[in-house]
């Protein structure tokens, strides 16, 4: 029995690895290096397009959460982030390079994994596939996917930040510190008077953007707004996101505004510029972005850029498995099912390939109940009832309630994480993954 699985991003490496660890025979097929989209740099395989950040730590958070119960599950993905963490406070972050070559060595080295190369337009039906081709799908294979689901088009619009040299950091103007101490002073901050934050604030609301196609219009998603949107929709708007000051004082003093800057990779020669998601045309890009004292004279190694983020209406049409309704034989992985966001992504294809895996052994196939945020994004994407589906992080809202109140939120997570973790366990231990 040989399983397909379409795409090599976070979601598809995840599904192909675990599959082949349960003994499963891969087909992995993969556009890149034969085509490359608009929003990839490198032929490695789970490339980290947008931020270098799996976002925050520790279990009163849901992604934190999230990153722990992947971790009782053996994700590839988490192996490969703790082997290539870089400093990043109250964050974990990777080095994308490192990242993306550790997991394709991983997948390229597996006797049961064969790669190929190209770009797949058509889903056999009769057999067992996953869909992991990611929100950058091919509009090829997106017209067959709508094809056998008789699905709508849905789609938002996803934006990058900019990576900029450490040699241009102005260090008369930039100071080392995480927020509230956080860390150890991990992030490069980049503060602004009231008067620098006014120059910088009316020149990017006025730049220049780089068009849309004309049958597209802008669906932007609320979690990774590009900054000039973010900018337009008031003044003290950036004062309160991606600029918030709070937390961030140097030698006593208050600043009106403050950029942060996070190392992007383990050499420390590339920072990216937190929370500057952006549309902007990449000349406007340096001409408004060196209006930052600390970055006057800035060197931008890689553009900010948006693209077109394509997902199915999955309530519609998946099972808490992952799989069609329609065609139990394939599966859909990853974002293009509605799961938002690196790590939600990924956890997506290693319960793809768990419950793949037990029901191609003739096992019991047991999907993880709500309690856990691996089971609550299942849950999601598959039972959602509420208006118009879009793309969602996890967050302790999707999670079943512990049944009390907890006035305490910290308190509150903390429970609900240790309950998640502790029915992981349990379903380990009765083996039922």
């Amino acid at each position: 029995m040989t399983v397909n699985v379409i795409g090599a991003g976070l979601a598809g490496c995840e599904a192909a690895y675990k599959l082949a660890s349960e003994g499963i025979n891969v087909r992995l097929l993969e556009q890149k290096p034969v085509s490359m989209s608009p929003a990839h740099h490198s032929a490695d395989f789970a490339e980290l397009v947008c931020s270098n950040s799996l976002r925050a730590e520790g279990l009163t958070n849901a992604v934190g959460l999230l990153k722990e119960e992947m971790k009782l599950l053996s994700s590839l993905v988490m192996e490969a982030a703790e082997e290539t963490k870089v400093p990043a406070g109250g964050a974990f972050a990777v080095d994308r390079k490192l990242f993306s070559g550790y997991i394709t060595e991983k997948i390229k080295s597996h006797p049961l994994i064969e790669v190929i190369s190209g770009e797949v337009t058509e889903i056999n039906t009769g057999e067992y596939t996953v869909v992991a081709s990611g929100p950058l799908t091919s509009e090829g294979l997106f017209e067959n996917i709508k094809k056998i689901t008789s699905d709508d088009d849905l789609y938002f619009y996803d934006a990058a930040a900019p990576v900029v040299s450490f040699e241009c950091i102005d260090f008369d103007r930039a100071f080392y510190g995480s927020r509230y101490g956080k860390g150890d002073g991990d992030y490069i901050n980049c503060p602004m008077t009231e008067e620098e934050y006014n120059v910088f604030y009316n020149e990017l609301i006025k730049a220049e953007t780089a068009p849309l196609k004309e049958f597209e219009s802008e669906v932007v998603f609320e979690g990774c707004m590009p900054v000039e949107t973010m900018a337009k929709r008031g003044y003290k708007t950036l004062l309160f996101g991606p600029l918030k000051p709070v937390g961030l004082e140097a030698d006593g003093k208050r600043h009106f505004a403050v950029v942060q800057l996070r190392q992007d990779n383990r050499e420390k020669t590339a920072y990216n510029i937190v929370g500057f998601q952006t549309h902007l045309k990449f000349g406007e890009q340096k001409r408004v972005f060196s209006l930052i004292p600390a970055l006057k004279n800035i060197e931008i190694l890689r553009y900010g850029v948006m693209h077109r983020n394509t997902y199915i209406n999955s309530p519609a049409l998946l099972c808490a498995d992952y799989s069609l309704r329609k065609y139990p034989k394939v599966y859909f992985a990853g974002q293009i099912n509605g799961v938002e966001g690196y790590v939600e992504s990924a956890a997506s294809g290693l319960m793809c390939g768990i419950y793949l895996s037990r029901k191609l052994k003739g096992r019991e196939v047991f999907t993880l109940p709500p309690e856990t945020a691996c089971g609550a994004l299942g849950n999601y994407i598959s039972s959602y009832s509420g208006g118009k589906f879009q793309p969602s992080n996890i967050n302790f809202g999707l999670m079943k309630p512990i049944g009390e109140r907890i006035k305490n939120k910290q308190e509150k997570n903390a429970k609900i994480s240790a309950r998640a973790l502790e029915t992981i366990k349990e379903y380990i231990n009765e083996g039922k993954l």
